[in-house]
């Protein structure tokens, strides 16, 4: 039996930082933007859970992508994308690898390092979200994988003590080494430069949405959205409390009407 997202019939989350600017995106590729949201989605969620099917499921999209013809919820979708889109195989398998990390909790030890695994795990799935819309010039999928290491990061700050509960730690060795451990309370400096690492990711990838042939609008506020999440973190006091960070709805709904004004 297929599920849903085969067929085309899912909606992106409401709770997804993703939702408002997905559905910003052209009515002729959007549904085709939530199954891939959805591959990608599940295959984490899958793998953050520690379910037990997690590394069959992302070993079967590994496969695919390196051509063998495997049949799984995932790779159908994948199968049927890359058959009216140019659907990079090297992007897939750089998300598997980023996955495989995960599922072996192998330890990030330089910034280097960590940007690598913010590539495959992001950089990934902005080149191939971009493939769906299209680009205008050559760089416009190297632009997207910035934007796609600069969210990558943002979602690190955002989730460090989710992640520590579940035995994660994506903040590299020598960092931890350099500012102390990220614990709530004592990681303002560590905060602060990883919080700048990030938006200079975001500085370099300024030009990636108007390089884009479609939905332009969407990727603008999705970044939009996201880079407010740093923000929130220092108005929080740069991690002074454990928990998620969460932009507050009235901040969102803010942002979300300020840049349909400036849209028009």
């Amino acid at each position: 039996m297929q599920s849903a997202y085969e067929h085309g019939t899912v909606l992106a989350p409401d709770a997804s930082t993703f939702a408002p600017a997905m559905r910003l995106l052209p009515d002729d590729v959007r549904a085709d933007a939530y199954r891939l949201y959805h591959v990608l989605r599940t295959l984490d969620d899958l793998v953050d859970e520690d379910r037990p099917e997690a590394e069959q499921r992302v070993d079967a999209v590994e496969r695919w992508a390196s051509g063998e013809l495997v049949h799984s919820p995932e790779t159908r979708v994948l199968t049927d994308l890359s058959r009216r889109y140019p659907l990079s195989a090297r992007a897939v398998l750089d998300g598997c690898q980023a996955l495989e990390h995960d599922l072996a909790r192998t330890t990030i030890e330089t910034e280097d390092d960590l940007e690598r695994y913010c590539d495959r795990a992001a950089g990934s799935a902005a080149i191939m979200l971009t493939q769906l819309l299209g680009t205008i010039r050559a760089d416009g999928e190297t632009k997207m994988a910035t934007l796609g290491r600069a969210v990558q990061r943002t979602n690190i700050l955002r989730d460090i003590d989710e992640d520590l509960a579940h035995g994660r730690v994506y903040i590299a060795r020598t960092t931890i080494e350099r500012f102390g451990p990220p614990t709530p309370g004592a990681r303002a400096e560590l905060l602060r430069d990883q919080i700048a690492r990030a938006d200079a990711l975001y500085e370099d990838a300024a030009d990636a949405v108007r390089l884009l042939s479609r939905g332009r609008s969407a990727v603008a506020l999705s970044a939009a959205l996201y880079r407010e999440i740093l923000r929130q973190i220092e108005r929080d006091g740069y991690g002074s409390k454990p928990g998620r960070v969460a932009v507050p709805a009235w901040r969102k709904r803010l942002l979300i009407a300020r840049h349909r004004l400036s849209a028009v």
